[in-house]
């Protein structure tokens, strides 16, 4: 650890895992209550469960987030922070402002915008906390050096927060409300949130593969270019049946088609790096979660994304256990990955430990992975078989429903075996090793 002001980052991490955590124990509930559905009490319906589940995953992304920023950003801009004071306040607001909103549901407060469920003063909340991040983050960048990584960072950040104001515009008019809700949900997750993945990955290959920074950047901007290129427009496929006019089909399928091309630069850029890599760097754990983000991500986002984003093949999926398959697979690769590389990097250093668990974790890098694209073809042949009889056939929600008892099955041991990798990452990241020094340290980050 450089500076000093990163250790604030420790704060976040820890933070993010407790949420992750909560994540995956109602994604459990609620995998539960698929099998059997008067399974838990009343105060605690599937609607209840599945908002917790949505919510706390991107509740502790964005604090991953936070907290790779923070850690990232004095390396990047060769400085301090601006505020650790003010950083760790924020934090605090956020966890609180969370752990308030998961109380709230339990008792039936909250909004009844799918992902925006959060009551009024709750968003006020999250943006007093973005516009603190953002005046942190954007005071150390603009007194420290300005690098491709941290600009490309703070743009992606910036655009976060921008974007969060749509949650506030609810217009009376449905397909208005859609259009706008879209430019949230879709704009963040498809948009600028690759801006933060690229840049955290490309830290990361420059930390761990010792390739020169002129290269890493050289793919950097390949990568967002073909992010943002594809993922504006790309916002289409989410028009095609919300009462807006026809041409939204056509260019929502073709943007929306090329959106995999980020997805697979990224696979050959950490590939590639890694091929050509000037050093082995004593942290393997890092490097197999960042090459694995890469990898999964193009599956999840941009495979699994493709096999349904076309409008015709669109029009009997829509709504799906397809579309689930699609979001878990690729909320994992993308974002949970990159957030769990960077911890795995970034922890050792903060909680200055050495021997570091190395072997641990990476088990919990495949009992994860296996555990989650287990889920993804059991959600995949289930929306498959829901597609035909439903869509094709004209049988009713619920007897389709009775046609898929062996697959929630599936799916919820999946969840376990998931539940399992996630309590051997933390296990590993959290408690010390016993592993040699020599092979293990990853104390000190090399530029």
């Amino acid at each position: 650890m450089k500076y000093q002001s990163q250790s604030v980052a420790r704060l976040y991490f820890t933070g993010a895992l407790t949420l992750f955590a909560a994540q995956i124990i109602f994604g459990l509930l609620g995998a539960f209550l698929y099998v059997v559905p008067t399974g838990l009490p009343d105060f605690m319906p599937f609607s209840v469960m599945r908002m917790i589940h949505t919510n706390a995953l991107i509740v502790w992304l964005l604090m991953g987030f936070m907290g790779c920023t923070y850690f990232l950003l004095p390396e990047e801009c060769e400085t301090e922070l601006q505020s650790v004071a003010l950083a760790k306040i924020q934090f605090w607001v956020f966890y609180v402002a969370a752990l308030v909103c998961v109380v709230g549901y339990l008792f039936g407060i909250y909004d009844g915008r799918s992902y925006l469920e959060q009551p009024i003063y709750i968003k006020v909340g999250i943006v007093l906390v973005a516009l603190m991040f953002m005046y942190n983050c954007t005071l150390t960048l603009l007194k420290g050096r300005k690098t491709v990584i941290s600009n490309i960072l703070i743009l992606g950040l910036w655009g976060v927060t921008v974007f969060f104001l749509f949650a506030f515009y609810n217009p009376a008019n449905v397909i208005l409300d859609k259009m706008f809700w879209w430019w949230v949900v879709h704009l963040w997750v498809e948009g600028v949130w690759e801006l933060v993945m690229a840049s955290i990955l490309a830290f990361l290959m420059i930390k761990l593969t010792g390739v020169d920074r002129e290269v890493v950047e050289k793919w950097l901007y390949v990568i967002i270019g073909l992010a943002l290129f594809t993922g504006i427009l790309g916002t289409g496929h989410h028009y095609y049946w919300i009462g807006t006019p026809g041409y939204w089909q056509w260019i929502g399928s073709i943007f929306s088609a090329f959106e995999i091309l980020p997805f697979f630069a990224m696979v050959v850029f950490a590939f590639t790096m890694t091929y050509k890599r000037g050093r082995n760097h004593p942290n393997n754990a890092a490097l197999l979660w960042s090459l694995g983000c890469a990898v999964i991500s193009f599956f999840g986002a941009g495979v699994w994304g493709f096999m349904h984003t076309l409008a015709p093949i669109n029009y009997y999926s829509h709504g799906t256990q397809v579309t689930a398959a699609h979001g878990h697979l690729a909320f994992y690769g993308a974002y949970a990955m990159i957030n769990l590389a960077m911890i795995v990097y970034a922890m050792p250093q903060l909680l200055g430990r050495k021997p570091y668990n190395q072997t641990l974790n990476m088990w919990s890098f495949w009992v994860i992975t296996s555990g989650v694209t287990f889920m993804t073809f059991t959600l995949t042949f289930a929306g498959i078989v829901q597609t035909h009889l439903q869509r094709v056939m004209g049988l009713t929600f619920m007897e389709v429903q009775d046609q898929l008892g062996l697959f929630y099955i599936m799916r919820l041991g999946a969840g376990v075996v998931t539940a399992i990798g996630v309590i051997l990452y933390i296990v590993s990241v959290l408690l010390p090793g016993r592993e040699d020094d020599e092979s293990t340290s990853a104390l000190t980050p090399a530029e």
